[in-house]
């Protein structure tokens, strides 16, 4: 089967995720690759069956795109893969659905759902940018923390009854739905190397606010309101933002457009299209302290950079709990011999 593109795109021979995760997705990544053996756990957890039956369930009751079915997503599916070196082109099913939706599936064999809303709200290179999109979270093997996410949300539902218990695998989940904002981060900027085309990227986000009314929208103007969200208005708002963020896995769309024009405004997007960017081959490499200090300069670059006055309040708090941390992994570092 042929990985060659339809059209001219830069291929990415053999990068790694690390290229466009966000830092704290990274760290976290990272730190369970040197779990040995932990997504095998995983997999026991979720059940031995649980793919093989979805993926069974989407082949009787959804569309699998070829080259005589849905052929234009057949067609991005294998340039995705072409351009993030996979040497699997992921399976991609089309679900009746109106919502706009889409989806990465599995463990050993990843596949791609796509919903008929989301085909109905995007034009071609806005696809594009989705299916570029869910290719990075397959890159990434996102489905680990995702699984453990949804276990352990369940549990907390079965132990509600237990206040300390709940409490406790509560804040977890908290943590966790805070790694699967940043890793829908990663992948928006996954998207955008797959689809080379940062303006259809911004406009497929902001249509998951505005829907099909692109005429009616401008993104210079949905940059602005963006800013008026990050500077808040009083202690209230900034609260205010914080609850609204429970329960959540997805940023808003006005963060994401301004996370992804940010990232490409900061010279990474072109960086990597001219091919500097770390090879799979060097993964092994990667320390995991090294990453947990990019994450933390992330988060106090992001800190420093809000005009939220709530953050500003949270600032010092935040800034003495990663400290902590830091000096936690440099302590475990140390005693690890230096081995990240």
């Amino acid at each position: 089967m042929t990985t060659t593109p339809d059209r001219n795109r830069v291929q990415l021979p053999g990068i790694s995720s690390r290229a466009y995760e966000h830092p704290a997705d990274r760290s976290a990544l990272v730190a369970l690759r040197k779990l040995s053996g932990f997504d095998t756990v995983l997999k026991q957890m979720s059940g031995l069956i649980s793919e093989r039956r979805l993926r069974l369930m989407y082949l009787a009751s959804a569309v699998r795109v070829s080259e005589t079915q849905f052929r234009s997503i057949y067609d991005m599916g294998r340039d995705a893969a072409y351009t993030l070196d996979l040497h699997r082109i992921p399976e991609i099913y089309i679900q009746q659905d109106p919502q706009v939706q889409a989806k990465a599936i599995g463990f050993d064999d990843p596949f791609i759902v796509v919903t008929t809303g989301l085909l109905n709200l995007m034009n071609e290179e806005e696809q594009r940018f989705v299916i570029g999109h869910e290719t990075s979270h397959i890159l990434s093997g996102h489905a680990v923390y995702r699984t453990m996410l949804d276990i352990l949300t369940r549990l907390a539902t079965r132990v509600a009854w237990i206040p300390l218990g709940y409490i406790g695998l509560r804040a977890i989940v908290a943590g966790l739905e805070e790694w699967y904002r940043k890793s829908e981060l990663s992948s928006d900027r996954g998207g955008l190397l797959v689809g080379q085309d940062p303006e259809a990227a911004k406009r497929a986000l902001m249509k998951l606010a505005g829907g099909s009314y692109m005429h009616e929208m401008n993104i210079e103007a949905f940059l602005e309101q963006f800013h008026e969200y990050d500077t808040a208005g009083d202690l209230r708002d900034g609260f205010l933002k914080v609850l609204n963020l429970l329960g959540t896995t997805h940023p808003f769309a006005v963060v994401r457009v301004a996370e992804l024009d940010k990232w490409q405004r900061s010279g990474e997007y072109d960086s990597i299209i001219a091919g500097n960017y770390p090879r799979r081959e060097d993964d092994s490499d990667a320390r995991v302290t090294d990453e947990i200090k990019a994450a933390a300069e992330s988060y106090r670059a992001s800190w420093q950079q809000s005009q939220d006055p709530f953050i500003g309040v949270l600032r010092d708090v935040a800034e003495g709990a990663v400290n902590a941390g830091e000096r936690i992994f440099n302590r475990f570092s140390r005693r690890d011999g230096g081995q990240g």
